[in-house]
């Protein structure tokens, strides 16, 4: 598929995905996801590529989705709209490598709906959260009202969802909505090691850290334990990762992953 929004690289095993649609600060619309989609199910087939970041460029992470294709919408079309991005956002949770979103500038909206599908999220001092879809007569509709409280807590989201209030990333690393505020001209950088940092970890541990911790968390607790004893269990044994892992510690060299 040829993107006209997306720009994509793959560098040092790391994917980095950017949004380019600056004339519209990168409003999300249809076309956007079926090319996110796509390279999603690229990536998900490449055995090289051990981690994914997602940003925006020029001074918006993702202002919102794009408003001028949804206006004219009736029930049925919106409700279809919003499945389509769930789904899209649902996937970065799928794939079984990290997804960064490294957040430039305004994450607003599906922005910031796209920000919180991803693992975790690095932002610049310059940038901005929040939901303000009241304003328009509307709610989130890419799981906004959903992963905002499991990440937030209930008294959090419901503030933002609520007034609609834009708060900055100081703001947004205390309530845990972020990990790490870094200088605007530090953003990629950062992002990138930290990326190749998780690289150079346990390929199949990442991989299980992300499946113990995304499905347990949908999980009771005993689940969720029952499901780590079975991740941990599966490393151990001849030409598995662990036992390379641990002899490589005992042996006083690099793994071989």
């Amino acid at each position: 598929m040829e993107y006209e929004i997306l720009k994509t690289a793959i560098e040092e095993n790391i994917a980095i995905v950017t949004i380019s649609r600056p004339e519209a600060m990168n409003a999300l619309n249809t076309r956007f996801f079926n090319e996110m989609d796509d390279f999603v199910a690229n990536i998900n087939e490449r055995k090289d590529v051990r981690a994914m970041i997602i940003t925006g460029e020029g001074k918006a992470f993702v202002a919102g989705a794009d408003i001028a294709e949804m206006v004219d919408k009736d029930s049925e079309a919106g409700k279809a709209f919003s499945l389509l991005g769930q789904n899209t956002f649902s996937s970065f949770g799928k794939l079984s490598i990290p997804v960064i979103a490294a957040i430039n500038g305004f994450a607003l909206g599906g922005g910031l709906e796209l920000a919180m599908g991803c693992d975790f999220r690095i932002a610049s001092t310059k940038a901005k959260f929040g939901q303000p879809e009241v304003n328009l007569g509307l709610i989130p509709g890419y799981a906004g009202t959903q992963r905002l409280s499991r990440l937030v807590g209930m008294g959090d989201a419901l503030y933002l969802l609520m007034t609609a209030d834009m708060i900055g990333a100081e703001d947004a690393l205390r309530i845990g909505l972020i990990q790490k505020v870094v200088e605007p001209d530090e953003l990629m950088d950062v992002a990138t090691k930290v990326a190749v940092t998780i690289a150079s970890k346990g390929p199949e541990a990442i991989k299980k850290v992300k499946k113990a911790v995304r499905l347990g968390y949908e999980m009771s607790r005993n689940k969720g334990e029952e499901l780590e004893a079975e991740e941990f269990g599966s490393l151990f044994g001849e030409g598995n990762e662990g036992k390379e892992g641990m002899e490589a510690f005992l042996e006083k060299r690099k793994p071989n992953w």
